[in-house]
């Protein structure tokens, strides 16, 4: 950490990173290879986060997790981030959905999901993605569900549905209104068990040659009860934005972690390595990726801690939002990319985990909207701030 974190929360942002660098990290090729052993390693990292007092930390303390409020919560989230498996190790995999049923889930479903689900019982999965339509237009989504009776009957496919196979539910994002219906007034939330008759898992869909456990799944003639519906009907955008919005920040908070681990393995390489008998640090242009990472790391943690507390102080933060998705995307994948430069051929292996962080960067452009969206409609709301000259 490059600026002073709040003497409030930097014990446990202390804790969360020696957990994280000694336990979690050197675990990383055993969970990556899967397995029984992966398992069981799994499983034992979890017991001793809840036993040392950092699992679920950013989930709502009324649901049994460390209640951390939004601001505090980016800088464990960022040390959390150093590995893939922080956040599922830790217990904040879940924040999002644990979110999202806290406020428009129906009493039975809160019971039955949501402090299972924060003690990392039950696992959630979210559908909204579709293989044939524009993820950037979700309007065009072609899911459907139709009231039958007290059920509503589900049709339709989707895919990048994240831990399906593990899942205990799936919310999806379907169309429930008539085609003259508005846009953004014709979708709704439905919370699907995934072992509901006609709940089909197609495929894994490897991603960049990795199986990160993103599935495509069918559903044919899918029969759940009406008050399955998540919040009011229709809604489905608002309760969308309500999940994404902060998803968004907390892959922000995440990508910081991943690129300071990049930048202090590239800062390393270069007082070890010497060519031509001298440190690689000594050469002025890998100098230039030192400061280059330093500086875009900064700006994005800034811009990160800017959105947060707009965030804690009541506000959507939209604009912040959508301009942290856009840069905290292009910072991670550029420290990363000049990470593996500096360590040469090394760096292509998967001896180190450059290789694998670096997929994965690639993936931050597109998921929760791809860059060009975010950077539309930002510059949209700030134009239209200007011509109302606030």
């Amino acid at each position: 950490m490059l600026f002073p974190v709040p003497g409030r929360i930097r014990d446990l942002r202390d804790a969360v990173h020696a957990f994280m660098t000694e336990r979690v990290e050197p675990a990383e090729p055993v969970l990556n290879a899967g397995g029984v052993e992966a398992r069981e390693l799994f499983e034992r990292l979890r017991k001793e986060a809840k036993a040392e007092g950092l699992w679920a930390l950013g989930h709502p303390a009324e649901l049994g997790g460390g209640g951390l409020p939004f601001l505090d919560y980016v800088y464990v989230n960022e040390v959390q981030g150093r590995s893939e498996w922080g956040q599922l190790v830790l217990g904040t995999f879940t924040l999002q959905d644990s979110i999202m049923l806290h406020k428009y889930a129906s009493p039975r479903w809160r019971e039955r999901y949501l402090a299972p689900m924060v003690a990392g019982e039950v696992s959630p999965s979210f559908a909204m993605t579709e293989p044939d339509v524009a993820g950037s237009d979700p309007t065009g989504l072609r899911t459907t569900a139709v009231l039958d009776g007290d059920e509503w009957v589900i049709n339709g496919r989707k895919w990048f549905t994240t831990g399906a196979a593990a899942a205990a539910y799936t919310t999806v994002m379907c169309r429930t209104e008539p085609d003259d219906a508005p846009p953004h007034k014709a979708f709704s939330m439905i919370i699907v068990p995934t072992d509901t008759p006609g709940y089909r898992i197609v495929r894994e869909t490897p991603v960049l040659g990795i199986h990160g456990g993103h599935y495509e799944v069918d559903y044919d003639d899918v029969r759940v009860p009406a008050d399955n519906l998540l919040g009011p009907r229709g809604h489905g955008f608002v309760i969308a934005q309500d999940r994404l919005g902060p998803g968004r920040i907390f892959h922000c908070m995440r990508w910081l972690g991943q690129a300071q681990r990049a930048f202090e393995l590239m800062c390393a390489r270069l007082e070890q390595r010497t060519a031509f008998g001298e440190k690689l640090g000594a050469k002025q242009l890998m100098q230039q990726h030192v400061f280059d990472s330093y500086a875009e790391i900064q700006a994005a943690r800034m811009l990160t801690l800017q959105a947060a507390e707009r965030i804690d102080a009541g506000d959507q933060a939209r604009v912040e939002i959508a301009t942290i998705k856009v840069v905290g995307a292009r910072m991670v994948h550029n420290v990363i990319d000049r990470a593996i430069q500096v360590h040469g051929a090394a760096g292509l292996t998967d001896d180190l985990p450059l290789s694998r962080m670096y997929r994965h960067a690639r993936e931050a452009r597109l998921y929760d909207g791809p860059d060009e969206v975010h950077i539309q409609s930002t510059a949209k709301r700030i134009l239209r701030r200007v011509g109302a000259g606030s």
